[in-house]
Parts: C-alpha cells; structure tokens; sequence
C-alpha cells in the first residue's frame, strides 16, 4: 500500500499560480500511474492530470495549457504545477495511485492522498 501526502495549496488570486507535490511511500512508486483530481464543494470529484511511470501523460481539457504534471521517481515525488488559475479551479486536489498504464477515472485508482485545499479568489 502506498501512502500519500498533498501538500502546497492555498489561497491565491485569478491569474496566480501553485505547486502542488504529493509524497509517496511504498517501493513500487516508480511502477505505478499517479494522478491528480479535484473536487469542488457539492460536485463529484474529477479528473485532472494523470501521468504513468514511463511519463505517458493525461489532461483533461479543462486545465491543458495551464497546468502541468510531473514526476520524480527518485525521490518518489508528483508535482503540479497550476497557472493562469480561475475561481473554477477552487476545489481540495487529491493524489491517487492506479496500476494501470491509462487511468482518467476515479475507480482506475486504489490509493488516494487526504488532498490540499485550493482557493482561488477573484
């Protein structure tokens, strides 16, 4: 079981910009796909970035362009680099883990982070 930790939110005006990192334990980080999601107040969670171990990347359309995947296996670290954010980016972003090659759904993914609190003001 891996076990994840968020951190990097915060609050931020329109147009600024976070990094998110999400620390992992386990040995099997550098096998596995890791993914960020997101989920507003009174909406489900959604997808946001996933990227495999060889660096096979996902957005969703809604954040290409403005944010940005990462990982190092190394140092067993997921990073998410979020700019030009906008009010409809408010919302707690979540890491998770799936073990397979292309995962963009919530049920694709088995370990999940206690999320990091995004706030962006207008």
């Amino acid at each position: 079981q891996v076990q994840l930790v968020e951190s990097g939110g915060g609050l931020v005006q329109a147009g600024g910009s976070l990094r998110l990192s999400c620390a992992a334990s386990g040995r099997t980080f550098n096998l596995l796909t890791m993914g960020w999601f997101r989920q507003a107040p009174l909406k489900e969670r959604e997808f946001v970035a996933a990227i495999s171990w060889n660096n096979i990347i996902r957005m969703s359309d809604s954040v290409k362009g403005r944010f940005t995947i990462s990982r190092d296996n190394a140092n067993k670290t997921l990073w998410l680099q979020m700019n030009s954010l906008n009010p409809d980016d408010t919302a707690v972003y979540f890491c998770a883990t799936s073990t397979l090659r292309v995962a963009v759904k919530d049920d694709d993914y088995t370990s999940w982070g206690q999320g990091t609190q995004v706030t962006v003001s207008s």
